[in-house]
């Protein structure tokens, strides 16, 4: 991924070379892990199932504008996208109380969208960078489960206020070409979801955490 992202900034070069930096786009790619902690009382095969959506991709890609006289700081929009699957073998019963195994699988979503502040070191002389961001806007959470390859009977969605921060180094390849690691975290919390429908308030102990940690390679294009 990193190589697809240097290949393409070696590419974009040629563009944006004789252009002012006004603008930055930011796109990352890597990895995240969800913190919130696993409900109680769950059974081993339950808790093997819920883990493997506690960790997925994680993208981001982030547009800000560099406002003249203020060398340091941009602000701009940021959009967030994490992904998860599991799949695995859960326990039912029949109406006869006969116990049986039927195949499962969940899709989780998280996404992210809202205003940005950005500050960096992009206008100094050096060729290390460093940066921090800071987003407040719209934090959603979609899960989609299929039970025994039957159609969905199960789909969720909710959102509310969330939190989306980042800080990374990057090495200057080209005065309009970045890239180097990220650290990202991102937190909003659940108090009611709709499901098939059906709209659902939680209690605060039965709350849907969506707090998350990630590590990304990010390039940076300016122009």
């Amino acid at each position: 991924m990193i190589k697809k992202l240097i290949t393409l900034g070696i590419f974009s070069l040629s563009f944006l070379s004789f252009a002012q930096q006004k603008f930055s786009i930011i796109p990352s790619v890597g990895y995240a892990w969800r913190t919130a902690e696993t409900a109680s009382g769950l059974t081993r095969d339950e808790k093997e199932y819920v883990k493997g959506l506690k960790h997925g991709v994680n993208f981001d890609i982030a547009a800000y504008y560099h406002p003249k006289g203020s060398a340091n700081i941009a602000i701009g929009v940021k959009y967030s996208d994490f992904s998860a699957s599991s799949s695995g073998f859960m326990t039912a019963s029949d109406n006869n109380g006969t116990l049986y195994s039927i195949p499962v699988t969940t899709k989780d979503k998280i996404t992210f969208f809202g205003p940005s502040i950005f500050i960096s070191n992009y206008n100094e002389p050096s060729r290390h960078k460093l940066f921090v961001d800071l987003a407040l806007g719209v934090i959603t959470y979609t899960t989609k489960t299929t039970a025994n390859n039957t159609p969905v009977n199960a789909k969720g969605k909710g959102n509310n206020l969330g939190v989306d921060a980042g800080i990374g180094y990057q090495y200057m390849i080209h005065k309009n070409f970045l890239i180097g690691p990220k650290l990202g975290l991102t937190a909003g919390t659940l108090k009611k979801m709709t499901v098939n429908g059906v709209s659902y308030e939680f209690g605060e102990k039965e709350r849907e955490g969506l707090h998350r940690v990630s590590l990304s390679a990010a390039a940076t294009f300016r122009f």
